[in-house]
């Protein structure tokens, strides 16, 4: 065994009917393992894989069920204000697959002297992209943030789609927002567009300039090494996009997710038929970082170059508060 190097860095390889000695494990995608496989890993000592932290508590989205009531007094003749402080997931033009269900989170700040209780969001006007009439917010204290969230789903027609809202108090008159009186949701839905949605459980920051320079730099040394450019798959990218975010939020660095999946479960999950899958991960570091350490190992190295995969998704997720700020995924695969 090598002596480990200061990153964290996992690989694990499933494939169907081949076998690489001392670096692969063998399963079938349609009939995953009862129990993990052995994975290479050549700077983590084993017992580490099996430390998880305690996960980011996440937003709770709007569902309609009723929320505890606060139990204070709010001052007589108080103010009714609200601004708008941020986009938590779908920033306006995000591009969503036809089709597809998401969570759209605002965060709004209690401005006002009054607190909200029984406050709802409501839709007003535009694509209601299965949006209901109107649902509760939870109770907020003046002065303090809420995350306000729906449960929507794309349109299955190629094109750009927006959404209006409003926020109403508990006698249904509508709150100033800033100088607006509505926010709003705006989409571009593209039928097998690579999805930008988040599934994160806690508030993860993306960065698809990493993954870019991760896809360039692969493909870069594939063709240095006589080999065919990768192509970027949406349902990989799914899937890897799904790893590195449920490691970040988790705190976990395991090719094992936090709901004891493996890479062809996560793969085959995203509706991908792989004859050979394999999958790499690195923490702790830039695009740069984590392609220098993969090629300086061994069976990092042989799954970069393998001539065996077709197509790629990568994915890249940090949490501030994780033990390793940022991790990368890469999955690679064959149909």
């Amino acid at each position: 065994m090598p002596v480990p190097l200061p990153q964290y860095l996992w690989i694990v390889a499933v494939l169907t009917g081949l076998l690489i000695p001392g670096c692969i494990s063998v399963s079938s995608p349609t009939n995953p393992p009862t129990a993990p496989p052995q994975f290479v890993t050549s700077t983590l000592p084993p017992t580490k894989s099996l430390v998880q932290l305690p996960t980011g508590t996440p937003s709770t989205p709007v569902t309609g069920t009723t929320t505890p009531t606060l139990a204070v007094t709010a001052p007589a003749e108080c103010k009714v204000q609200a601004v708008l402080l941020q986009d938590v997931t779908i920033p306006d033009d995000t591009l969503i697959p036809a089709g597809e269900t998401f969570t759209k989170t605002w965060r709004f700040k209690n401005t006002g002297t009054c607190h909200w209780q029984g406050y709802t969001i409501n839709f007003l006007t535009g694509d209601r992209m299965g949006a209901p009439d109107s649902a509760p917010i939870p109770d907020t204290l003046a002065g303090d943030t809420v995350d306000v969230s729906l449960e929507l789903t794309a349109p299955t027609v190629n094109g750009s789609y927006s959404a209006y809202f409003t926020l109403k108090d508990a006698e249904g008159e509508s709150i100033d927002i800033g100088t607006e009186k509505t926010f709003w949701l705006k989409i571009i839905v593209e039928d097998g567009a690579e999805s930008s949605v988040s599934t994160a459980t806690c508030d993860v920051g993306q960065n698809t300039g990493y993954v870019e320079q991760i896809a360039t730099l692969i493909n870069d040394e594939r063709k240095n090494n006589d080999l065919p450019e990768l192509t970027i798959n949406v349902k990989l990218t799914t899937a890897a996009q799904a790893h590195a975010e449920d490691m970040a939020c988790n705190n976990i660095l395991s090719h094992t997710g936090s709901d004891g999946s493996y890479v062809d479960t996560r793969i085959a999950a995203t509706g991908y038929s792989a004859s050979f899958s394999e999958e790499i991960t690195y923490a702790d570091g830039t695009p740069q970082d984590a392609f220098d350490w993969w090629m300086s190992d061994k069976p990092h190295r042989d799954a970069i170059l393998s001539n065996i995969s077709t197509e790629m998704g990568i994915g890249f997720a940090s949490v501030e508060s994780s033990t390793y700020g940022g991790y990368f995924t890469v999955d690679f695969a064959a149909p």
